[in-house]
C-alpha cells in the first residue's frame, strides 16, 4: 500500500479491492483437468481450498458434514442457535419470516438464550460420527470460557474469530485472552482472524496460529464501515498478510503460517483473486447460504447482526440459487459466478498455466480500475 498526503500533517494508504484488479494469463496453459485445487492445513487435506463461514445462516451440523463430504470445511458457529437451542429450527424459521422492521431486535431476544455446554458437545459429535474433519469457532471473548468443553468434545480444529482480532488485547475491568499462552497450550491448530496489516498478522503468527483469517467489514451482511468506519480493500490486505508470511517464515525458520481470505470472497473470481493475491484459502458466507440446504432458508447474517450492545450487521435476503454441490462444485445454471466456484478456479489456474494453488500465488495480476 502506498502513501499519498490527505492534508499536511495526514497521510493514506492507497488500497485496493478484488474489483481494483485483475489475473494476467501467462504464455502457458493447462487442462483443467490436470489442476489440483487441494489444500492442507496441519494434517488435515482438503480437496478445496475453502473454509465455510461460521453463520448460523450458513453452517448447520448437517451442512458441516455435506460440505466435508464435497471436498471443503464447514465451520460451526458455537455462539449460534445450534448451541442455544434443542432445535434451532424454529427460531432459525421465525428469523426467516420476521419484517425487516424488526428483525434487528428479535434477533437480540433470540440470541440471547444461553449457551449450552451439552448442545456444544452434542453438535461437534454429531459431525464427528459422519467422519469427517471438525471445525469450530469462538469469539474471543467466549474461547476463555467456553475453549475447554469444544476440546473435550473433539474439535479437530479451532477457530477463533472476531470482527477484529490481536494478539494483545488491553482491558481494564476483565482479563484478556493471552492468545499466545492459549494457543501453545492447545493440542489441535488453531486458525485466528480478522486481521488486514502486516503487523497484526505478525502477532498472530508468532502466537502460534496456523492459520490467519483476512479481513473485516467487507462481508456481505456486515455494516461495519458504517457503524464503525472501519474497511480494508481486501487485495491489498491479502497481499499485505502474504508479505508478513513470508517475514515470518524466515524468521520462525521455516513454519509456514496459512493466509485464509475472509470477506468480500462473493464470487468465483474473487477466489482466484484472493490466492492470486497470496492466499491459501478462502473462507466464504453469503455464496453458501444461496444453497437449498442452508439453514438461513434464503437469508443470511453473521454473529455481528444481534450484538446486544452495537449491532453491526444485518439480515440480508440472498435467496436459494442452487444445490451445496452445484454451488461447489457445478454444474452452473448461471454466468455471474456464483455457481461451480471451484470448477471457476480450476479453470483460471489452468488458464494461466499453473497445477496447483501454492503455485498460482506466484500468477501476474494487474490494476483494472472501472
Amino acid at each position: 500500500m502506498s502513501d499519498i498526503e490527505i492534508a499536511p500533517g495526514k497521510r493514506a494508504r492507497t488500497a485496493y479491492s478484488f474489483d481494483d484488479i485483475a489475473i494476467v494469463p501467462s504464455r502457458r496453459t493447462r487442462d483443467p483437468e490436470d489442476v489440483s485445487t487441494a489444500w492442507q492445513i496441519d494434517a488435515y487435506k482438503f480437496d478445496l481450498p475453502m473454509l465455510a463461514a461460521p453463520m448460523d445462516s450458513v453452517v448447520s451440523p448437517d451442512t458441516a458434514i455435506a460440505i466435508g463430504k464435497l471436498g471443503g470445511l464447514g465451520v460451526l458457529n458455537l455462539e449460534g442457535l445450534w448451541t442455544r437451542y434443542e432445535d434451532p429450527r424454529i427460531p432459525l424459521g421465525e428469523i426467516a419470516s420476521m419484517p425487516d422492521k424488526h428483525a434487528t431486535k428479535r434477533m437480540q431476544e433470540i440470541y440471547s438464550a444461553p449457551i449450552q455446554p451439552t448442545l456444544i458437545k452434542e453438535r461437534i459429535k454429531q459431525i464427528r460420527d459422519a467422519g469427517i474433519t471438525v471445525a469450530a469457532s469462538l469469539s474471543p471473548q467466549r474461547t476463555a470460557q467456553l475453549h475447554k468443553a469444544v476440546i473435550d468434545a473433539g474439535v479437530d480444529i479451532f477457530v477463533i474469530r472476531g470482527t477484529t482480532v490481536s494478539a494483545e488485547h488491553v482491558a481494564s475491568e476483565t482479563e484478556a485472552l493471552n492468545l499466545k499462552k492459549f494457543i501453545y497450550e492447545l493440542d489441535v491448530p488453531v486458525i485466528v482472524g480478522g486481521v488486514a496489516t502486516a503487523t497484526g498478522a505478525l502477532h498472530l503468527m508468532r502466537a502460534g496460529a496456523a492459520g490467519v483469517l483476512v479481513g473485516f467489514g467487507g462481508g456481505s451482511a456486515h455494516t461495519t464501515r458504517k457503524v464503525l468506519g472501519i474497511e480494508v480493500p481486501m487485495a491489498s490486505a491479502v497481499a499485505e498478510v502474504a508479505s508478513a508470511r513470508r517475514e515470518y517464515l524466515d524468521e520462525s525458520g521455516g513454519r509456514y503460517v496459512h493466509v485464509i481470505a475472509d470477506g468480500s470472497v462473493g464470487r468465483s473470481g474473487d477466489i482466484a483473486k484472493a490466492i492470486a493475491m497470496g492466499a491459501d484459502a478462502v473462507m466464504m458466507g453469503s455464496p453458501l447460504a444461496k444453497a437449498v440446504e442452508a439453514p438461513g432458508l434464503g437469508w443470511h447474517w453473521g454473529s455481528e447482526a444481534h450484538h446486544q450492545v452495537l449491532p453491526r450487521g444485518e439480515r440480508v435476503a440472498v435467496g436459494t440459487s442452487g444445490t451445496l454441490e452445484e454451488i461447489l462444485l457445478g454444474p452452473s445454471s448461471a454466468a455471474d459466478g456464483s455457481m461451480n466456484l471451484f470448477g471457476a478456479l480450476r479453470r483460471a489456474m489452468a488458464t494461466c498455466g499453473y497445477s496447483d494453488v501454492k503455485s498460482f500465488q506466484r500468477v501476474e495480476v494487474i490494476i483494472h480500475r472501472a
